[in-house]
């Protein structure tokens, strides 16, 4: 990746034109090809930018960034250069997400009595017809219960839950099973669809499954 901190203007060239005025800019260069322009605001988003396939051509004071298909132009025009500098990040290895659903699933398989006292865990991605139920389980009663897990708890969710519920207590075997919608956070209008068909809604706590303390732990 090449840093280029300038004090330029910017014009795009192409489908439609644009007109960054002399200032001072970040001017970021990576290895894929691309060239984007930031100012220090915005967040992450660029000012302007070209995605690859692309060209850097510098010309003295004038860089000029071509598409390599559309041939569409960033024309950028350096009047003074305060920092110019390479660096080798090598192969990223992407981003590790903590606490997707995947995560939820598997620490609540291993803790199912935060469902209840008395819980045990029948299987996990129990396959039906029209795809897995996250955990399968059952209840001090013996009875059988279905669990969808979700990050964020909204009306799909318990659409989706309702529809297992449906094949599930088709079986004689497994009948009657009841369903819990469990999630980090549920949606009102998701609990109230849950509630109107029965469903428990459960909130669950990522960082209590993990066994994690709160780092200020408060009697109120």
């Amino acid at each position: 990746m090449r840093l280029v901190i300038a004090r330029c203007s910017v014009d795009y060239v192409g489908r439609l034109t644009a007109h960054l005025p002399m200032a001072p800019r970040l001017v970021l260069i990576k290895a894929d090809g691309s060239v984007s322009i930031h100012a220090d605001d915005r967040a992450f988003k660029p000012l302007n930018w070209m995605n690859p396939p692309c060209k850097l051509k510098e010309d003295g004071e004038t860089w000029t960034v071509t598409h390599g298909k559309t041939g569409e132009k960033l024309v950028l025009t350096m009047a003074e250069i305060l920092h110019d500098s390479s660096h080798e990040l090598g192969v990223d290895p992407g981003l590790i997400k903590d606490g997707v659903e995947a995560h939820l699933q598997e620490l609540l398989a291993e803790h199912i009595t935060t469902l209840g006292e008395g819980y045990s865990l029948i299987r996990r991605e129990y396959m039906t017809a029209i795809g897995p139920v996250d955990i399968l389980c059952r209840d001090s009663k013996g009875a059988t219960v279905a669990v969808e897990i979700k990050r964020r708890g909204e009306i799909d969710g318990v659409e989706q839950l309702t529809r297992y519920l449906e094949l599930l207590n088709r079986d004689p075997l497994l009948s009657p099973v009841r369903g819990v919608f469990a999630a980090q956070e549920i949606k009102p209008q998701a609990r109230v669809l849950a509630t109107d068909r029965g469903i428990d809604c459960v909130t669950l706590d990522y960082d209590a499954l993990r066994g994690i303390e709160p780092e200020n732990p408060t009697l109120f």
